[in-house]
């Protein structure tokens, strides 16, 4: 519970509240339950009170004292939206995120009916924190699917799914409106199996909606040995939001590319005429191409729009345009509104829209 976390797809935790109770049946065997009530009645300790709620107000400032932008999950040893947690509290913690904005704060609940209620009532606010991110977590057909449905309700800049523990097949899932899916097995000595067909489902219907995917690990008694891999690889994938505080990188810009034998680099050039070139390996572009189809299936994008739209911490320009120009001659998008050249600068009302 500090600025580190092993969790793979944050940076950090922030837990201004401790403990919780169970809800549905991906609480059934709960890590941070197992792991808080190990120290019930230990004097002194952090969680000297098992997993019993309590707030931590003495945490509430905790980000502002971390300089370094990072992703930061929130409560992740409580629910930030548990029902024993006062309204003013809960807006305390939402003035810490307001105010420490160089940060990304992830917030995952199971408890979606008064995360909906707050954030389109007395905290509609915080739901329009650009760098706050709302999700809820879906473990199966009759507790999680009922949530994905609150989620597109709810008011959010980025709306994000947790299926984990993954505990049935999903079937046909609607992640319309949903930036972000992350996917894990459950893990411990009790952990429920999960089954490779349930994850490809999941993969594939991410792939077809433009939702970033995140697989988190296979999970099991000995999740380490498990690992990670979906045929053959890892997937990591971010949802693509607009940078907030990460703008170091948008002081560089791509002045050609190479090849070498170990795959395509950009060669970065600084603004600053003293800074050396940088190398920076081409990234996996497929992320950024599920991005572009959500925006242009939601309604004709300007070119430049998505321009302004993208993190340059992690693509620039040139992927945009490699993307853009994929997908156009494949057919998947058209362009309305321009002449000659097909380039963001030659035309700069250049429309974007998908054909399916």
């Amino acid at each position: 519970m500090s600025d580190r976390s092993t969790i793979e797809w944050t940076d950090a935790t922030w837990n201004p509240v401790r403990g919780c109770s169970k809800l549905s049946a991906g609480c059934k065997f709960c890590y941070a339950e197992v792991f808080a009530e190990r120290f019930r009645g230990v004097p002194g300790h952090p969680f000297e009170q098992g997993f019993d709620l309590r707030l931590v107000p003495q945490k509430l400032n905790e980000p502002i004292g971390w300089r370094k932008p990072r992703r930061i999950f929130v409560n992740s040893m409580s629910d930030l939206f548990h029902e024993d947690i006062p309204i003013d509290y809960l807006a305390a913690i939402g003035d810490v995120m307001l105010r420490a904005d160089w940060h990304v704060y992830q917030v995952l609940t199971r408890r979606h009916e008064r995360m909906h209620a707050l954030l389109t009532g007395p905290l509609r606010w915080m739901a329009r924190l650009p760098h706050v991110w709302f999700g809820v977590s879906v473990e199966n057909r009759k507790h999680g699917l009922p949530r994905l449905a609150a989620l597109r309700e709810t008011p959010a800049s980025v709306r994000f799914v947790s299926m984990e523990p993954v505990l049935e097949d999903l079937g046909t899932v609607d992640l319309s409106g949903i930036d972000w899916a992350i996917v894990g097995g459950e893990s411990g000595a009790h952990a429920r199996p999960m089954a490779r067909d349930w994850v490809v489902g999941i993969r594939q219907q991410c792939q077809a909606q433009g939702v970033a995917f995140f697989f988190k690990q296979w999970g099991g008694v000995h999740k380490k040995a498990a690992g990670r891999m979906l045929d053959g690889r890892t997937y990591d994938e971010f949802p693509m939001v607009a940078s907030q505080g990460f703008t170091e990188a948008s002081r560089w810009h791509v002045s050609r590319t190479q090849t070498r034998a170990t795959g395509r680099f950009y060669v970065l050039r600084s603004e600053d005429p003293t800074q050396p070139l940088l190398m920076e390996p081409e990234p996996d572009l497929t992320p950024l191409r599920g991005w572009v189809l959500k925006r242009v299936r939601e309604r004709p994008r300007r070119w430049s729009d998505l321009d302004d739209e993208l993190r340059p911490e992690i693509w620039r320009a040139p992927h945009l345009g490699e993307v853009i120009r994929a997908l156009r001659v494949e057919h998947v998008i058209v362009a309305e509104g321009y002449q000659g050249k097909f380039s963001r600068k030659a035309n700069p009302l250049l429309r974007l829209r998908a054909t399916q």
